[in-house]
């Protein structure tokens, strides 16, 4: 049988045709590839915004009022503890989650963390400095101390001003998650209530059976020591 290759092919091995087939389709895909960006460079600057100035801010801290340089971004929590220097305000989750933060605002209990400091300006702010003194302690401070309702003592400035604000709302009528009676005015402040009430205010000691003793002896008014 005579044979069917072109003479221009003969003498051409198989490896060879292959080879510049290849050759051929891989100039072809580099042609219609499209022009590689310029990689970027680490001198290229990103763009910068203005800074951020300092501006007045007035605040009613413990009844004195506290003239303020602060820019708009700082927190109430970090102006009571980094410029003016009221350290009993504790940060701990730093998001809203813990209550270790927990300062009074025209008496109702705030997360200090969460809250601008010009956001406040000519409101109460009382923090745990404010309730009371070593020589003359709050209620609610002397009953902690007796009834042991804390460990390490880091979550229990917000605790105890977290229970002030308690009791002001349950003399107020204010109903919780817990109140069998949401319209009735009168709650009766039973363990639940305590609980369901102080549950944003965290203690990773663990004190928190005493601590609703604590509060149960404020609340009946019992003298710090005798048993709730």
């Amino acid at each position: 049988m005579s044979s069917t290759t072109p003479s221009a092919l003969r003498g051409v091995s198989r490896r060879a045709l292959l080879q510049s087939a290849g050759l051929i389709v891989g100039a072809t895909g580099m042609a219609a590839s499209p022009a590689a960006e310029p990689p970027f460079s680490p001198t290229d600057e990103a763009p910068t915004m203005p800074p951020v100035t300092p501006r007045p801010v007035r605040l009613h801290i413990n009844g004195t009022v506290r003239q303020l340089m602060l820019e708009p971004r700082v927190t109430l929590l970090d102006a009571l503890r980094e410029v003016l220097h009221l350290p009993g305000t504790k940060k701990g989750c730093d998001r809203g989650q813990c209550g270790a933060c927990t300062v009074l605002l025209d008496g109702r209990r705030i997360n200090a963390c969460l809250t601008l400091a010009v956001m406040v300006q000519d409101r109460a702010i009382t923090t745990i400095e404010g309730l009371g003194t070593p020589k003359a302690l709050h209620a609610m401070q002397a009953a902690f101390l007796a009834q042991d309702a804390f460990q390490c003592g880091y979550c229990t400035p917000g605790q105890i001003c977290s229970a002030v604000a308690l009791i002001a709302e349950v003399q107020a009528g204010e109903a919780s998650a817990v109140s069998p009676d949401v319209r009735a005015r009168g709650v009766a402040l039973s363990d639940d209530e305590i609980r369901e009430r102080m549950s944003g205010n965290l203690c990773r000691c663990g004190a928190y059976p005493n601590i609703v003793k604590a509060v149960q002896s404020v609340a009946q008014g019992a003298r710090p020591g005798s048993s709730a």
